[in-house]
């Protein structure tokens, strides 16, 4: 969640300061050059509210699996698994994080791995990438 938040407010950031930016420009007399620079705002602006459309969308799905209740002993959305190769948590696509001394990887049920892991259950294999993944214990 902390990095979820955390990019919301980069993205937040960085939106008011490209506004105020394209705010405070005033066509020059070289034209072309303040058509170049105008774009390249726009561009910029535009690249941010996506940033804060994703990191808020993010929250969003994030939120929802706080509510979700623990189901059968399969891989879901909300999945914290525990394999022979490392942790998962299986949410959003934010890689590699520390949580109390432990690396775990929060991953996308919709990338290829988390694709591979959903519906499994603890003592199932998987391959990925050349590498056989065995679930120890789901949560």
């Amino acid at each position: 969640m902390d990095f979820v938040l955390q990019r919301i407010d980069t993205a937040e950031t960085a939106l008011k300061q490209a506004q105020e930016a394209s705010n405070d420009d005033t066509k020059s007399s070289a034209g072309d050059k303040f058509e170049t620079t105008r774009e390249m705002m726009q561009q910029d602006i535009a690249r941010n509210k996506n940033l804060l459309f994703d990191g808020q969308r993010n929250l969003a799905l994030l939120t929802s699996l706080e509510h979700v209740p623990a189901g059968d002993d399969s891989v879901r959305n909300g999945s914290l698994v525990f394999t022979s190769k490392g942790i998962f948590y299986i949410s959003i696509s934010a890689g590699q994080l520390h949580v109390e001394g432990e690396v775990v990887f929060a991953i996308s049920a919709a990338s290829p791995i988390g694709q591979l892991l959903i519906g499994k259950k603890t003592g199932e294999s998987l391959k990925f990438n050349q590498n056989e993944y065995t679930i120890k214990d789901i949560q």
